[in-house]
C-alpha cells in the first residue's frame, strides 16, 4: 500500500503586477517546490481579490462567512512550510498582505494562550510550518536600509509573526536594487530563490 506522505507548501505573492520580479519569484518558487515532490498551496492575493480588511465583527468574533479567507486559514494551518514573496514598501508589507496577516493569523488559528489567559502572557504557536522563507524586492541600497531604517521587514516576519506563531526556522532574502537591475542579475536572484528553498525545502522521497 502507498503511504501519501506528501508535505505541502503554503506560497504567498503579493504583488499588484503580473510581469513584476516578485511574480516571477513565486512562479520559480512554485515550480522548484512541485518538483521537489511537495503539494503547493498557491495563493496570488491581488488575482483571488483578497479582501483585506478585518470587520469589527469579525475581530470579536473570530467568525466569517468569507470561503476564501477559510481557504487561506486551512492552507497555512496545515502548510508544513511557508514561502512568502512581496516588495518593501515602506518598510512594511503591501495593504493586502498586512491584511492577509491581520485576518488569516488569528487566534485558534496561527497561535493561542494558555488557559485562563486573556491574551496578556505569552502566545504558543499553532502553526506546524516547520520552516518559512520570505522573499522581497527593494529599491533601497543595502547600507542605507540598515542605518536610516533598521531593516524593519527583518523584525516584523521573524519576530512579530512567526516566531509569535511557533515557526523557529526562518530565512529572508532581500534583492536589491530592481530599478537598477538587469536581466543577467535577476537571473541569479532567480538561482538564489531556488538554492534557498533547496536548502528549507529538498526534495521529497515517496516511500512505498
Amino acid at each position: 500500500m502507498r503511504r501519501n506522505n506528501t508535505k505541502r507548501i503554503c506560497v504567498i505573492l503579493a504583488h499588484p503586477y503580473e510581469r513584476s520580479l516578485n511574480a516571477a519569484i513565486a512562479n520559480v518558487a512554485v515550480e522548484k517546490l512541485q518538483n521537489s515532490g511537495y503539494e503547493v498551496k498557491f495563493h496570488d492575493l491581488y488575482k483571488e481579490k483578497f479582501n483585506p480588511i478585518l470587520s469589527g465583527a469579525e475581530l470579536v468574533s473570530d467568525e466569517s462567512d468569507d470561503e476564501l479567507l477559510k481557504a487561506h486559514q486551512k492552507d497555512i494551518a496545515n502548510a508544513h512550510g511557508i514561502v512568502i514573496v512581496h516588495p518593501n514598501w515602506w518598510g512594511e508589507p503591501p495593504a493586502i498582505l498586512k491584511g492577509w496577516i491581520d485576518r488569516v493569523l488569528r487566534q485558534r488559528v496561527a497561535y493561542d494562550f494558555a488557559p485562563g489567559d486573556n491574551g496578556g502572557g505569552l502566545p504558543i504557536g499553532l502553526l506546524k510550518a516547520k520552516a518559512a522563507v520570505v522573499f522581497n524586492t527593494s529599491n533601497t541600497p543595502e547600507a542605507r536600509e540598515n542605518k536610516i531604517f533598521g531593516d524593519p521587514l527583518e523584525k516584523i516576519w521573524k519576530s512579530c509573526i512567526f516566531d509569535f506563531c511557533g515557526v523557529k526556522t526562518f530565512e529572508r532574502l532581500m534583492f536589491r536594487v530592481v530599478a537598477d537591475s538587469d536581466e543577467a542579475e535577476r537571473k541569479v536572484w532567480l538561482e538564489q530563490v531556488v538554492q534557498t528553498l533547496d536548502r528549507y525545502f529538498p526534495k521529497q522521497i515517496n516511500l512505498l
